[in-house]
């Protein structure tokens, strides 16, 4: 246990030292914990065992994307945001469903295995976008504002729109296993997801920053706990959400975007440490990922999960985000960056414990093609940040 905690220690030390020469390369932060926990676990030096139980997996995840949603979130410039709400709205209502859609019929294409429902649950999983893989683009000030802003309101959002279709579709995959006669009421499930999420978010982040004004006047808050307060209320907002069976990432989405706006002047102050330490979680996140899960699954890949994994990060993401975008301002080139820029991370692999955790038949076959695509996602991903980047900024300077 302390040898352990040692590397991983020394092993934090040491990236924070180079961090910022890793962000200005084509390799990302994500792509070197991932082979660092490759590299550490089982498969080469066995400085870990890759026996991570699944819900530790499920939590380290949680609380990273729900540090890195509420701090993006308040980042986010409203005034932007307001003028192009259209390119978000359009991705969301419109290319999130195609997503769906197209990865449910590949996945029923080649997947024998798969029930109807089996293959609706892929899709939905892999539909969902991380806002950590993301971030080298959405922090990326070459990059249009506009484009930044669509991009991080998309991946903040678009996960906690799936969990409730997540939801329906397990469901009805059970009932249809050992059918129970319980009616499942799909417009409710997602209204309450949603309802409860924005309700918990809003309304929490509306009160604690009520009480953190009050108490800053009086000069009640110290510079040390001061850095506690973003972190503790991002997830105050997520667990609170869904305990009443919300969705927290909704909840922690629409608080950051609140609290950055009641907060505009001085928020940098206070999301500071709540990116710190969604990146430290993150780091140890990847690590664990790469040390456990991507070796258990090496020998296990075929050609229909490679198939998979390759076209849902390409057509069946590009194409119906490219479609969604027809008649707005955004360019051919534009709507090809947004499509590409669909990284597959944190929230597929905390839905890939739901559905594990579910007892499904097929469960282990979604794991697998599910943490395959994150892998490719990671590289694919990680490796074209910075050549897409200067590639769209060269289409705008001409």
């Amino acid at each position: 246990m302390h040898l352990e905690l040692t590397i991983l220690a020394i092993f934090a030390f040491l990236y924070s030292l180079i961090a910022g020469r890793v962000e200005r390369s084509v390799i990302s932060g994500p792509i070197v914990f991932v082979f660092s926990g490759i590299l550490m676990g089982p498969l080469v030096l066995a400085w870990f065992e890759g026996n991570i139980v699944r819900s530790q997996l499920r939590m380290f995840a949680d609380m990273t994307l729900v540090l890195i949603l509420f701090s993006d979130a308040a980042n986010v410039q409203m005034s932007v945001l307001k003028s192009r709400i259209v390119i978000p709205a359009r991705m969301l209502l419109i290319g999130l469903p195609g997503v769906i859609i197209l990865g449910f019929g590949l996945a029923l294409v080649l997947f024998d295995l798969l029930s109807i429902y089996e293959a609706a649950i892929l899709g939905t999983i892999l539909a969902a976008t991380d806002a950590a893989l993301g971030k080298a683009v959405v922090t990326d000030e070459k990059i249009p504002a506009w484009i930044r802003t669509g991009l991080n309101a998309e991946s903040g959002l678009n996960d906690g729109l799936c969990v409730p279709f997540l939801f329906i579709f397990i469901a009805m995959s059970l009932e249809s296993i050992a059918p129970t006669g319980n009616a499942i009421m799909p417009l409710t499930v997602v209204l309450e997801e949603i309802g409860i999420g924005l309700l918990v978010g809003l309304g929490l982040t509306f009160v604690g920053s009520l009480l953190l004004e009050q108490c800053l006047t009086r000069g009640w808050v110290t510079e040390v706990w001061k850095q506690v307060t973003v972190p503790a209320l991002a997830l105050a907002c997520f667990s609170l959400a869904q305990h009443w069976h919300g969705s927290g990432y909704i909840a922690a989405f629409s608080g950051g975007l609140l609290f950055g706006y009641l907060f505009n002047s001085s928020k940098h102050g206070f999301v500071l440490a709540a990116e710190g330490l969604g990146e430290t979680l993150a780091m140890l996140t990847w690590l664990l990922f790469g040390a456990s899960v991507v070796a258990g699954i090496i020998g296990l890949v075929t050609w229909q999960v490679i198939a998979y994994a390759v076209l849902s990060l390409t057509v069946v993401r590009m194409l119906p985000i490219f479609v969604s975008l027809a008649g707005t301002d955004a360019t051919m080139q534009d709507r090809l960056f947004l499509g590409w820029f669909g990284p597959r991370g944190l929230a597929s692999i905390v839905f890939v414990v739901i559905v594990q955790d579910s007892g499904l038949p097929g469960a282990d076959l979604i794991a697998l093609v599910v943490i395959a695509t994150v892998f490719l996602s990671l590289i694919a991903h990680g490796f074209s940040a910075k050549p897409m980047t200067n590639w769209l900024v060269k289409q705008k300077n001409r």
